[in-house]
């Protein structure tokens, strides 16, 4: 069985947070690796401290008047009692440009150095030797005093050095670099993530604006501007894609309003024609075949001009008022089917912004609908309130699963009394989406309730 990847792996910070994540635990991974490969499986360490620690002796060197070597600096004569406390651990000597030593440690390996070619050897830089069975690390160090070369050398057993990075320095190494870490990984972190949020804030702002982009504003454009370079390309391909889309969808229009308008003098014509003839059964006939295809014609022309924002003029309208025009408007429909139609007003008025003879429309092609439906000597009820307005019919309804096809173009109910264009309800929704407005259908029973309100749609 296959299972949808989750959205969130699919992220672009994510990822980078992620890769970020890896590549601090990998550095910490190789800095812990190599400090373990330095200190346990090599003796470049403990050599190189040697050496260091024993230029710092031969630098803090103090000689007497007649220039021979006497002791050390305080900072360094501060130490000696290491010397006296590790005894064979450590030590110091220093030696004449001859070998002979001139001044050693008062015990240890300073007095007890074997001679061997590593310790006779006058050479700056680390060495080693073996002193009673015990490894020793040591260094060399050059000393020059009034024309005269001296050399420091001090050793340190592998023990004792060994002792002092386990007990004191790795301790301390750990700790420092899980400090370390931590400050890398949430410091670090932050910054990434604060870079992550500005660098996709205008990636964000294009998915707002295309997803606000409909056909009744197929004009806006992406904007390029403050976006990444590597976007800017899929930015300009979307931009032209609306073009195209512009275009067809206006000549579409434009088709549809200029066919329907010119179908509407051939049907009069040709309705004037058939008046004239004898009356009879197939006058009636085709009489209505006329005023059906002339419906047909007008509502298509309709819906061209609702599905232009242009042919819109809002204003501030009274849906009360609105309401009652309809009313009044379909009265005698309403008395021709043996429907009651009434008018409620649920709460205190608010003005809506609207544009008033579309608004007019689209509750006409409510109530018409509504009157089609009824069943005789039913009411259809009219309601408005701040911010709603409803249109309830006591008829047979529609099944749960065509409530979502009713706003279809030319989708017809089975219920209806005349055989209308299946345009009303569509032209209804057209009107409601140029407002910002929700027009729904619920079914009720009996009947079917339909809701328009001021707020936007959900996904919208």
């Amino acid at each position: 069985m296959r299972y949808a990847k989750p959205m969130w792996l699919n992220s672009l910070g994510v990822k980078v947070l992620l890769a970020f994540v890896a590549g601090v635990v990998l550095s910490i991974a190789l800095l812990l690796g190599t400090i373990y490969l330095i200190t346990t499986q090599s003796d470049y360490l403990p050599s190189s401290d040697v050496a260091e620690r024993t230029e710092e002796l031969g630098e803090a060197l103090l000689f007497d008047s007649a220039g021979r070597p006497v002791g050390f600096l305080d900072s360094e004569d501060s130490h000696r009692w290491m010397y006296d406390s590790l005894r064979h651990e450590t030590g110091y000597r220093v030696l004449d440009a001859d070998g002979r030593v001139a001044l050693a440690s008062a015990t240890g390996p300073g007095t007890e150095w074997p001679s061997t070619p590593e310790t006779r050897r006058l050479q700056s830089g680390p060495f080693t030797f073996e002193l009673n069975g015990v490894p020793m690390y040591a260094g060399t160090a050059a000393v020059d005093h009034q024309g005269q070369r001296w050399y420091v050398q001090f050793a340190a057993s592998k023990r004792i050095i060994e002792l002092f990075q386990t007990v004191f320095a790795l301790p301390f190494m750990g700790g420092g670099i899980v400090l370390f870490s931590l400050v890398l990984l949430f410091v670090f972190g932050a910054c990434a993530l604060i870079t992550l949020r500005y660098t996709l804030k205008p990636l964000r702002e294009l998915s707002e604006s295309a997803a606000a982009i409909s056909p009744r504003a197929l004009h806006a454009r992406l904007q390029v501007k403050d976006v990444p370079a590597e976007i800017a390309p899929l930015v300009d391909s979307f931009n032209r894609v609306l073009e195209r889309l512009e275009q067809g969808y206006r000549v579409q229009q434009g088709f549809l309003a200029t066919a329907a308008h010119e179908l509407k003098t051939p049907l009069a014509l040709i309705r004037a024609q058939t008046e004239q003839t004898e009356k009879g059964q197939e006058r009636d006939a085709l009489l209505s075949d006329i005023q059906h295809m002339t419906r047909q014609v007008q509502q298509l022309l309709l819906l061209a001009e609702t599905s232009e924002e242009q042919n819109y003029i809002f204003a501030v309208v009274d849906p009360r008022d609105v309401g009652a025009e309809a009313v009044g408007y379909l009265r005698r429909m309403a008395e021709a089917a043996n429907v009651r139609l009434t008018l409620r007003h649920d709460g205190p008025a608010a003005p809506w912004r609207a544009d008033r003879a579309t608004l007019f429309t689209l509750l006409k092609n409510l109530l018409e609908n509504a009157i089609q439906h009824a069943p005789a000597g039913s009411e259809v009820c009219v309601t408005t309130s701040a911010d709603a307005l409803t249109v309830r019919d006591n008829g047979p309804g529609v099944a749960p699963e065509q409530v979502a096809r009713m706003f279809e173009r030319f989708w017809r109910g089975a219920h209806r009394r005349d055989h209308g264009a299946g345009l009303g309800l569509a032209i209804c929704q057209e009107i409601a989406r140029a407002h910002g407005w929700t027009l729904a259908a619920q079914r009720m029973e009996p009947g079917l309730l339909f809701r328009l309100t001021t707020r936007p749609a959900p996904d919208t």
